[in-house]
């Protein structure tokens, strides 16, 4: 029995796009879209593509071929995933070059199979090329996406740290959700949704991929009767009595030609396959507006507490092995997302006193920053008031933030220009830009004016309150948090 495809993507020219439009159209109503003509002055599309319009992999081997990246086995499950092995960028272009002559020999011979019968099909994932690579600017991410928390908050901190077991050879491998992925024909993703239910942004360079979506709302008609196991292909014959819900399930389906960038909302479960030689960018991105994941932290939390409640008695603490096997599993804890949490909401307090004051008198283009920075911090206290209730971090007696110590941290500082700069250029605020070029942290607090930066942070009460006494210090027409 085949799936149900009930419908296609729409596809709109993102030149005539605003960011405004892209936010009430698709990120706040978690809604996919292809935007078309946001590529062509992008390096990749000189260096990366070959006059045919073919992946350039004799410039990945000459350029790049000592890099060590992740390759999945096509044609291998292992767990809920594709076998995967480490291998030098070089050897995966071998193996590229390999199965196309195998290819052709099959073919030749009038037995021609998609990509050769006896040969695996490798698939390049995951490479954080920006992180190795940081000199060679193959792309700009589009001002779309650019609100991106997790990158900015990774190119100046670690998201977790577990001090028993320091990894200095992964350095790299933990740092960001910026990737690069290079398949060849036949080569496809299994159904999955993304890390952290996390928005994603998926570019191809060139080659063409089809995409098969599930809206959040039917998720669970693709799980076991326990909610378990998710459905592995979708393309394979389904158990009805393992997966009862699954023949119901209603598709979108979208192809993606080169050039192209696919908006994949957050919380929708997708199937990938290259129907083409493929290189694709994609970013894992969240923010304001979908904070919420932090419900799928929680829910793993209680699976992992769950699983090892039988030792609760005699562990001595039952707690921090709990938090431990949730960052083992999940990418970070409670501890790990509170801190993000509690430097994202100073980067955002701190831009906006900057703002309100510097242009008290003015309107328009500082209040439309201002009210994005407002917006953000209604959001932040919400989910900071759901870990309150859940009492995460109960009994934590560790700073989290350290408030002067934080605006005499030149990471910390780098964070809140990164922040400025990305609302002034998302809102197209060119006079602004200037403000977060050459602004130390001095000029963007007055360390003399506020009794509120001279707490610490240890819990979302202590946040809660912090937020609170920012707020009642300022006009209540200048600062207004939900």
């Amino acid at each position: 029995m085949g799936i149900n495809i009930k419908g296609e993507i729409e596809r709109v020219n993102g030149k005539e796009l605003s960011y405004s439009e892209f936010v009430e159209r698709y990120m706040e109503k978690n809604k996919p879209v292809v935007l078309t003509g946001l590529m062509d002055p992008w390096r990749a599309h000189t260096d990366w593509v070959t006059l045919h319009s073919q992946p350039n992999f004799q410039f990945f081997s000459t350029h790049f071929g000592a890099s060590k990246v992740q390759v999945a086995d096509c044609d291998t499950r292992e767990f809920t995933d594709q076998k995967r092995e480490e291998m030098l960028v070089s050897d995966f272009i071998a193996r590229c070059l390999h199965l196309e002559e195998a290819s052709a020999v099959q073919c030749n011979s009038e037995t021609c199979a998609s990509n050769g019968a006896s040969v695996s099909v490798p698939y390049l994932k995951d490479w954080h090329f920006v992180k190795e690579y940081p000199e060679y600017v193959a792309y700009d991410t589009p001002r779309f996406f650019c609100d991106d928390w997790i990158n900015l908050y990774l190119d100046n901190f670690r998201i977790h740290i577990d001090s028993d077991a320091q990894q200095p050879n992964e350095e790299i491998c933990c740092s960001d959700y910026r990737f690069v992925y290079i398949g060849v024909k036949g080569s496809w993703t299994p159904l999955h949704a993304d890390v952290f239910r996390s928005y994603s942004w998926s570019s191809n360079v060139c080659g063409k991929k089809r995409w098969l979506f599930l809206d959040p709302s039917q998720c669970h008609l693709i799980f076991d009767r326990n909610m378990k196991n998710c459905v592995y292909n979708i393309f394979d014959e389904v158990s009805n009595s393992k997966f009862p819900g699954f023949s119901k399930a209603i598709w979108l389906e979208c192809t993606q030609d080169a050039g192209e960038i696919i908006f994949v909302p957050s919380g929708w479960y997708h199937q990938v396959h290259n129907l083409e030689d493929t290189i694709s960018i994609n970013h894992n991105w969240f923010n304001a507006y979908n904070l919420s994941w932090w419900n799928l932290l929680l829910r793993d939390y209680n699976e992992a507490k769950e699983y090892i409640e039988d030792i609760k008695d005699i562990c001595d603490d039952f707690e921090g092995l709990c938090q431990r096997n949730l960052a083992a599993n999940t990418g970070m804890n409670f501890y790990d997302f509170f801190t993000f949490m509690s430097y994202f909401t100073l980067a955002n307090l701190v831009l906006l006193r900057y703002i309100n004051r510097r242009y008290v008198s003015t309107t328009g283009s500082s209040s439309t920053i201002a009210q994005h920075l407002s917006m953000n911090l209604g959001c932040l206290r919400k989910i900071v008031s759901e870990m309150k209730h859940v009492r995460a971090l109960e009994g934590n007696h560790n700073c989290v933030v350290d408030i002067i110590k934080a605006f005499e941290d030149p990471r910390f500082s780098k964070l809140c220009m990164h922040v400025g700069r990305t609302y002034v250029m998302v809102h197209e605020q060119s006079h602004l830009a200037s403000d977060f070029e050459s602004t130390t942290m001095s000029d963007l607090v007055d360390f003399n004016d506020s009794k509120s930066y001279t707490s610490q942070i240890y819990t979302p009460e202590d946040l809660i309150k912090f937020i609170d006494n920012v707020v009642a210090e300022e006009e209540p027409s200048a600062l207004r948090v939900a």
